[in-house]
């Protein structure tokens, strides 16, 4: 591995025998060195590596500008976030999330604290990823004895979740924002017969689908009309068979329309209807 430049004493960015940039630590691993010269791998404590070059270079510069102790914890919680998460999480998270972290802690320092407006939302739609980010802010407590404000644990959610849907944080926040508003649409049009319990399984699957849907959305990869006869066909059976949850999917796509600005497929209508007829079955009246 050749020096390609110096970051502290402690981490050096370098180049491979195959040309590849990576970050690499070691106790007094770039002191007192150079660019062009060589390392021992055996000095080499920690090797971070990004399969996407716009990705190694913004990790380059992230540790260049934050301290090492928060990579190396940021890196821990991915492991246990892991082993929670079921599904692949982006590379990226590293990044984002060290930068997060390590920013929020500075902020703490300083006395400044950040409110997440959607806090409660992100608690309800995307529970799993939720406890992680308490999680989280317990071991940077441990770690660093760090108290990080509780709305601390909802951002580092969407961080996670972002990871999970391979999308960027503000269009996670367009998500839950959208998930939020289709939620009172449904409810609203089902007022006479309840509301959800958000702790429900079935109420669990309804928002994985709205996640998925306001990610196809949001990247303009929505479900298009298909031309086949018989699709057409069925599509026309299940506006007739449930009249009244086509309707109320309709009325989402008017939400979407004027909130949004954006227009859904007759194919989106009927598989949010069909979603719909499922998850109207878990409303209940308020005890």
């Amino acid at each position: 591995m050749r020096i390609k430049k110096v970051i502290n004493n402690n981490v050096l960015c370098v180049i491979d025998e195959k040309g590849s940039e990576m970050i690499v630590t070691g106790r007094g691993l770039g002191f007192g060195r150079k660019t062009g010269q060589f390392v021992d791998p055996g000095a080499v404590e920690k090797v971070y590596r990004m399969e996407d070059k716009a990705g190694q270079r913004r990790l380059r510069e992230l540790v260049e500008q934050i301290p090492l102790e928060h990579l190396r914890l940021t890196e821990e919680m991915i492991s246990e976030i892991r082993t929670a998460v079921h599904q692949p999480l982006n590379e990226s998270l590293l990044i984002t999330l060290a930068d997060h972290i390590s920013f929020a802690i500075q902020r703490k320092q300083q006395g400044i604290e950040f409110k997440n407006p959607l806090a409660g939302s992100i608690l309800c739609y995307y529970p799993t990823e939720y406890q992680l980010g308490q999680r989280c802010l317990a071991m940077i407590r441990q770690r660093f004895g760090v108290e990080l404000n509780p709305d601390e644990a909802a951002f580092i959610a969407l961080h996670i979740v972002n990871a999970e849907l391979n999308t960027d944080m503000s269009e996670m926040y367009d998500i839950t924002r959208l998930i939020d508003g289709v939620i009172q649409v449904v409810e609203y049009f089902y007022r006479d017969r309840g509301r959800f319990d958000r702790e429900s399984l079935a109420f669990n699957r309804f928002v994985v689908h709205l996640r998925y849907f306001a990610q196809r959305l949001f990247q303009d990869k929505l479900m298009t009309d298909d031309g086949e006869e018989n699709d057409a066909a069925f599509r026309a059976l299940i506006a007739r068979s449930c009249r009244e949850h086509y309707k109320c999917a309709q009325c989402v796509a008017e939400y979407i329309r004027n909130t949004w600005h954006k227009t859904l497929s007759e194919e989106e209508l009927v598989y949010l209807t069909i979603h719909l007829k499922r998850v109207s079955g878990d409303l209940r009246e308020p005890t």
